[in-house]
């Protein structure tokens, strides 16, 4: 097999996207393969493997090629309920005997912050570089993720915006996003979240385009007062969302989707909670904190 890569949307979104065809996760990567994909996610930021019947440790492996592994403890389940390893995010509906969860269930309220635009590990001191999310089990309809360019969304902002924008500083935590569904936690739990700060506008530094770093994790805006940070975080919100800036992507089971969170935001969007939605997610830490790196 070769390796090809071409836009998912040609005409509308040439640079934003990318349909991965000729490689098989379940084989060690070549350096050349590796290197493509690196490249193409610097072009696309999201890329889609169709196909791909790859077990946890596949997946593990593929991911380490990018990277150094996240391990997976910023939801509120206890070490003893988790189903998968430690560098393996449960984005699902299921408990540890891989029962539905009930509506009522804390760990599935916690989950439901997903469905808000967000990056993921933005509230780390080191955030997230890539995420990979490999479907295993679907619901018969919906449950579809949606991905915002957020490089495109800087883009078109007029000059005075980027402007005012371009030196601000954002706190975030998972405390301002859960708090925007009125989830409550613990105190140990706020303490295990107190917000980081990171950079409103950041560089790729494969691609050199400047982004919007906007995650609902974020709920401050040093040097602002509260209330006018959050008018402003909205805004660009509601800017960075538009239908032109989003890819949506249907799942079909076996397909893993890779994106670049210094480049995107993402969101789950809702589906039927009495069916089975389980999906497997890596995540590639960044290499330093966005405040260490270049405006």
């Amino acid at each position: 097999m070769t390796l090809s890569i071409r836009p998912i949307d040609p005409v509308n979104r040439p640079d934003f996207a990318g349909a991965v065809a000729g490689i098989d996760l379940r084989a060690a990567m070549t350096p050349h393969e590796i290197a493509a994909i690196v490249e193409r996610m610097d072009k696309f930021a999201v890329l889609v493997f169709h196909d791909q019947q790859i077990d946890d440790a596949q997946q593990l492996a593929f991911s380490r090629n990018f990277g150094t592994l996240e391990i997976a403890n910023s939801d509120v389940r206890r070490d003893e309920d988790r189903r998968l390893a430690p560098e393996i995010a449960d984005i699902s509906n299921l408990g540890k005997g891989n029962d539905v969860m009930s509506r009522e269930d804390r760990r599935r309220l916690f989950g439901l912050g997903n469905m808000l635009w967000h990056s993921d590990s933005s509230f780390k001191a080191t955030p997230a570089k890539y995420s990979l999310l490999h479907a295993r089990v679907l619901p018969s309809k919906d449950g579809n993720t949606e991905f915002a360019d957020m490089r495109a969304a800087y883009d078109a902002l007029d000059e005075d915006m980027k402007a005012e924008i371009n030196d601000l500083v954002c706190e975030h935590s998972q405390i301002y996003s859960r708090g925007i569904l009125g989830f409550d936690f613990t105190e140990e739990e706020r303490l295990r979240n107190l917000p980081v700060p990171q950079r409103l506008v950041r560089r790729h530094p494969g691609s050199g385009r400047r982004s919007i770093f906007l995650s609902a994790h974020a709920g401050a805006i040093r040097g602002m007062p509260v209330p006018e940070a959050r008018a402003l975080l909205r805004d660009l919100t509601e800017h960075a969302t538009q239908r032109k800036f989003v890819y949506a992507h249907q799942w079909r089971i076996g397909d893993l989707v890779m994106w670049d969170n210094r480049a995107m935001m993402h969101r789950a969007r809702r589906y039927d909670p009495a069916e089975v939605r389980e999906l497997h997610r890596t995540t590639v830490a960044d290499d330093r904190p966005t405040l260490e790196q270049a405006a």
